[in-house]
């Protein structure tokens, strides 16, 4: 069984909230998760790891006991207590609401959900200041190899801890990677046709079923003809008029479909960074498929296939290095936003990262072995314009040394960046 990263994270957030919401793609360890936490012995220094009461909706029984009297349903449970797939009987939302405000015990619900329910209507509103919500992504790299990967952590560090250091990625190995992913059942399977398989019924499995627990969609094929689009395009800038053409939706069409497929975590939006808040919002973001492996299976790119066609290796691997970027930022103890960087005189950065106090630190991915001039030119305009805001750069690289490149720039092995 893989440790997962968040754990303490999870545990931090019982001990103090009426209600957490662990949320995330199906099949990426939520059950597997909270199953370990309900199994742990009481133990005075953590009070909230106790048994509780674990019940699911997928199951019919307890679905229709949810639906149909979501007060008497709760009432009826020991607390506290695990509502696992929670998304499935919106309706349960207002009566956690009654209940916590009645009795504001820490760590009283603990729901999961494959579907992201603060985006349906008045889900939000209803929990408002009751509730935490934590993401569990597909597996990181650091947690296949059983390691904590913290490296958003090691670049805001005053003194870069890498400096120095090497570490080597062969780029056969690091392909493996990126088609493998990190959902668990797909890296159990040994062959590549198997994992093939599995991504189908995914995929089908999705948009067939629990698309319906968050929306009425009619032309499902047309939901996976799109999802297989964006798949192709993952690590690339949306634009939502061309994205609709060539999809043949209609751009309301497109509207409704975006935010459903972002909602069942398999697509997520990066947003523009711009130093005017205000210009966020207006900036076209990129679009990146939610599992590398994922997205490799959607574009048919199998190690080969990536070895032969350097263009879409690259896009894939920048979508990769974004996605393992992403999974560390829900665990790091220096929490930040993540955004990508496009100015108007054309300079660009693939990732950067700004904390609460407004400092950044950037990074650019290139699927080459040494670094030049040229690949840090985003990154020196990026900290020529923030001045001190601007902590550190890095263009993470298939080379094996981390090299300085200027000044609070380096060139940095992709390895490393996973706990290597």
């Amino acid at each position: 069984m893989n440790k997962r990263n968040i754990y303490s994270k999870l545990v931090e957030s019982l001990a103090d909230t009426p209600v957490v919401f662990l949320r995330g793609a199906r099949q990426t360890g939520k059950t597997t998760l909270v199953k370990q936490l309900c199994a742990e012995p009481a133990q005075s220094a953590s009070p909230v790891l106790h048994q509780r009461q674990f019940i699911s909706l997928d199951s019919a029984t307890a679905l229709a006991g949810a639906l149909d009297d979501p007060t008497g349903f709760l009432r009826g449970l020991d607390k506290p207590v695990v509502i696992d797939e929670a998304q499935r009987a919106r309706g349960l939302m207002l009566a956690i609401k009654e209940d916590v405000d009645s009795r504001r015990d820490a760590g009283r619900y603990l729901l999961t959900g494959s579907a992201n329910i603060l985006t349906l209507p008045g889900i939000a509103d209803s929990l408002a200041g009751r509730m935490e919500v934590l993401t569990l992504y597909p597996l990181s790299q650091g947690e296949i190899a059983g390691t904590r990967d913290d490296f958003i952590d090691a670049l805001f560090q005053q003194t870069f801890p890498c400096s120095g250091r090497t570490a080597e990625l062969p780029k056969a190995a690091l392909f493996a990677a990126m088609t493998l992913g990190g959902y668990p059942e797909v890296i159990s399977r040994s062959s590549a046709k198997r994992r093939a398989a599995w991504f189908d019924s995914y995929i089908t499995t999705l948009v067939e079923r629990d698309i319906r627990d968050i929306a009425n969609i009619q032309d499902r094929s047309a939901l996976i003809r799109l999802l297989r689009l964006l798949g192709v395009r993952s690590g690339t800038l949306h634009n939502q008029a061309e994205t609709a053409r060539s999809a043949g939706l209609p751009n309301s069409t497109l509207a409704r479909y975006l935010p459903l497929l972002e909602a069942l975590f398999l697509v997520w939006f990066l947003p523009a960074w711009s130093s005017n808040m205000g210009k966020r919002l207006v900036k076209s973001p990129k679009v990146h498929i939610c599992d590398s492996g994922l997205a490799c299976h959607l574009c048919g790119a199998d190690t080969e296939r990536l070895g032969k066609n350097p263009i879409l290796a690259g896009r894939l691997l920048e979508s990769f290095v974004a996605g393992e970027l992403q999974k560390q930022s829900s665990w790091t103890d220096h929490p930040v936003t993540l955004y990508h960087y496009r100015s108007q005189s054309g300079d660009e950065v693939d990732m950067v990262m700004e904390d609460r106090a407004g400092r950044i630190c950037a990074v650019e991915v290139k699927m080459a072995a040494s670094v030049g001039a040229h690949d840090i030119k985003g990154l020196a305009a990026l900290r020529d314009s923030l001045d001190d805001q601007f902590i550190r750069g890095v263009v993470a690289y298939t080379g094996q040394e981390v090299i300085p490149l200027g000044d609070r720039i380096f060139a940095v092995p992709i390895r490393m960046m996973f706990g290597g």
